[in-house]
């Protein structure tokens, strides 16, 4: 089984101690690192996660730390939505196969993530006071909105079309392992 690690940044580490694994040596293979950290809307807790390889972000809204317990389904759920939504024709059985287990580990304090995620907090906090309360924001498109800005990192590309990339090569790669084909 394949799993995601989701590093933390110290803001969330610290609600999430508890839940943070052993720093294992492992990597997802196919879409490698997450980072996450937290921001709030209307005193609830959001997470925000970027995939240090497409830069894709992801929105929770409203987690709770009893939610901390079903964090890989939580995340598998909202990641395919997020997917569907940006137009990413997927199947969840296969972001399923790619994401696994999900362990949260302490900050690896990598600079360049976390200016993005910075960049994209200071997106959303502009997009609080015009939407106002947690009830009146739409996360999907606010996240939708960051997936669809180009990035310089990605030589101008937009992170869902790197996502959309990433995906369609594993989904090709697995088709051609089942069938054993050899190109």
């Amino acid at each position: 089984m394949s799993k995601t690690r989701i590093f933390t940044t110290r803001k969330l580490e610290k609600i999430t101690k508890e839940f943070i694994s052993e720093n294992e040596e492992f990597n997802n293979e196919y879409l490698g690192d997450w980072t996450s950290t937290l921001f709030y809307v209307s005193h609830k807790k959001c997470w925000l996660l970027i995939n240090k390889m497409t830069k894709y972000l992801l929105i929770l809204p409203n987690i709770k730390k009893t939610d901390l317990k079903n964090i890989s389904s939580i995340f598998k759920e909202n990641l395919f939505a997020q997917l569907t939504f940006d137009g990413i024709e997927t199947r969840y059985e296969l972001v399923e196969k790619i994401i696994g287990e999900i362990k949260l580990q302490e900050t690896n304090n990598d600079r360049s993530t976390n200016g993005s995620l910075n960049n994209c907090l200071l997106f959303l906090e502009d997009r609080k006071y015009e939407f106002g309360d947690y009830e009146n924001m739409n996360f999907r498109d606010l996240n939708g909105r960051l997936n669809s800005s180009p990035n310089k990192m990605l030589n101008w590309k937009y992170p869902k079309e790197k996502m959309n990339e990433m995906i369609n090569n594993y989904e090709k790669k697995s088709f051609l392992e089942k069938n054993r084909i050899v190109l």
